[in-house]
């Protein structure tokens, strides 16, 4: 693999997925993935910066795919919601397009570092409305938040297992 710097390869050697409550699963996601955007901007080499894209990639796929699956569904029912999760889901439309146009491409430039830059910029505006908007909510919700990060780490497990 390559050189590690702060954030470390997590598609090639996370450890296996622990249990916890799901925002705190979720919210170590957000930190994860602004970990590797932090790393991809202090990457000089193109090795080195489309390693740190494959774990991007894979980290945020695994992640939207967790919410829309699990988190989302359940957060939906329990707060009555017809604006945030509509809203997260039409942001994961765009994340995922991204993600598309970068992943598996050589990192050839200016267009590239464009598309990486505009990825990080959206992933950090829907973590802001995750945490301040959609999380308050969440934790004065009915959800039992352990038995659905429990529900969400073993659907991660497999979805990490399945990327290998």
């Amino acid at each position: 693999m390559t050189t590690k710097t702060k954030a470390t390869s997590p598609t090639a050697t996370r450890s296996p997925v622990v249990a916890k409550n799901a925002i705190a699963l979720l919210k170590a996601d957000h930190k994860l993935v602004s970990d590797l955007f932090a790393d991809y901007e202090a990457a000089r080499s193109s090795t080195r910066k489309k390693a740190i894209v494959a774990d991007i990639c894979a980290e945020l796929s695994v992640h939207a795919q967790l919410e829309e699956e699990i988190f989302y569904p359940d957060v939906k029912a329990a707060l009555k919601d017809k604006l945030l999760v509509p809203e997260a889901t039409v942001e994961h439309a765009s994340v995922k397009d991204l993600i598309a146009q970068v992943e598996g491409a050589e990192p050839d430039g200016e267009m590239y570092d464009a598309k990486v830059k505009v990825l990080a910029e959206y992933v950090k505006h829907h973590v802001k409305e995750e945490q301040n908007e959609m999380f308050p909510k969440v934790k004065e919700s009915s959800l039992d938040l352990d038995e659905l990060g429990a529900r969400m780490a073993a659907r991660k497990t497999e979805l990490l297992a399945a990327r290998k």
